[in-house]
């Protein structure tokens, strides 16, 4: 869990049943939403209300607000693997405790056969619980403050764990799989496709203001290959989620994406992230307007000195233009980046004031926490 000036993220995972509705919540304007159980609970969750947002609200978070692109007083902000990468207080506890990192995404039994997809299951949103109830507390928490992210994998990057049974450079056994197990490989992203969709619905009625979806790898493909074994599956993904919860902005992020901007728009969601070698301004030409962006500082600014982040900060700013933008690294933070560097870096997006008509703007002021 990550507190910044504008988010709180919870990841890596997420998602599970609830029997209690959502606290806190403004059910103004907010599409009420029932999820039917038969009498035995399915995957250990029972039949319970939540609320999606179905339109724009003035109550909505800065975050939400500039994903949409409606007009904001000034760029919302947040890090990616904040907590874990720098924070001295973080690491103090991960050394009392088993890490992620340590634990490790390894898969014993790899699946590449026919014989292998036989290991594939519904997802269990009973076994993720615990999940539901920090999104539940920290929404809770926060209400009015801040904004809460939910997070996911895309079914191409995922996929490349439960392939090659771990981490790789080459991405040659799911790569060559596209010619020698099409079959295979189309079963594994659909049934991903439909367990991440269930995944990003549950966190969105657990509490998440929003969601990410991380396609990590999939800048490793090249374009014409991702456009046939990366991109539907998310664009079923956003489908999906657009259908119950309409009112719940996605952003999609690929690590090493300029050559797939165009391609990342066509899958429908609200936001792009770029990363850090992709000009602002470059990129808001070829996306053109309907779209917003996330990013795009060098995570290796933060080891500048402090003027010089200020200057690239402003400079990216500038460049995203004043409505559809959200503040972010291009990648994550680095380990060993300086806590005053990180703190310098929300300090100076606070300080960001845009030209917004006087009505607008006394309406956010109240609001810029948020």
């Amino acid at each position: 869990m990550v507190l910044s000036s504008s988010t709180l993220q919870l990841g890596p995972c997420s998602a599970c049943g609830s029997s209690r509705l959502l606290t806190g919540l403004d059910h103004n304007g907010l599409k009420e939403k029932v999820l039917v159980s038969s009498s035995k609970p399915r995957n250990g969750y029972k039949k319970f209300r939540v609320f999606c947002s179905s339109a724009s609200s003035s109550t909505d978070p800065l975050l939400v607000k500039a994903a949409r692109g409606d007009p904001v007083i000034r760029p919302p902000a947040w890090m990616m693997r904040q907590a874990g990468r720098y924070m001295a207080a973080y690491q103090k506890l991960a050394k009392k405790h088993p890490s992620f990192r340590e634990r490790g995404p390894v898969i014993q039994s790899p699946i590449r056969s026919e014989e292998g997809l036989n290991a594939l299951h519904p997802l269990d949103l009973g076994k993720l619980q615990f999940v539901g109830e920090s999104l539940r507390i920290l929404r809770k928490e926060i209400e009015g403050q801040a904004t809460l992210l939910g997070f996911v994998g895309a079914p191409w990057t995922i996929a490349t764990y439960i392939v090659e049974g771990g981490t790789t450079r080459t991405y040659k056994t799911i790569k060559s799989m596209c010619h020698t197990a099409p079959h295979i490989l189309r079963a594994i992203l659909s049934h991903l496709a439909q367990a991440i969709s269930e995944y990003v619905i549950f966190q969105v009625e657990s509490g998440a203001h929003c969601i990410q979806i991380f396609d990590s790898w999939g800048g490793q493909l090249p374009p014409h290959v991702w456009e046939q074994w990366s991109k539907p599956y998310i664009e079923e993904i956003v489908g999906v989620v657009r259908q119950k919860c309409p009112g719940t902005p996605l952003v999609l992020y690929i690590n090493g994406n300029g050559g797939l901007l165009e391609r990342m728009k066509g899958t429908g969601v609200d936001v792009i992230g770029l990363d850090w070698t992709i000009d602002m301004a470059d990129a808001r030409r070829r996306l053109g307007p309907g779209v917003s962006v996330q990013g795009n500082v060098d995570p290796a600014c933060l080891f500048s000195p402090l003027p010089a982040l200020t200057d690239e900060i402003h400079r990216v700013v500038k460049c995203a233009g004043q409505t559809g933008h959200i503040l972010n690294l291009g990648h994550g933070v680095l380990v060993g980046t300086p806590e005053e560097a990180v703190k310098h870096f929300f300090d100076v997006t606070r300080s960001i004031r845009f030209d917004i008509p006087s009505q607008d703007r006394e309406a956010e002021e109240t609001r810029v926490a948020a």
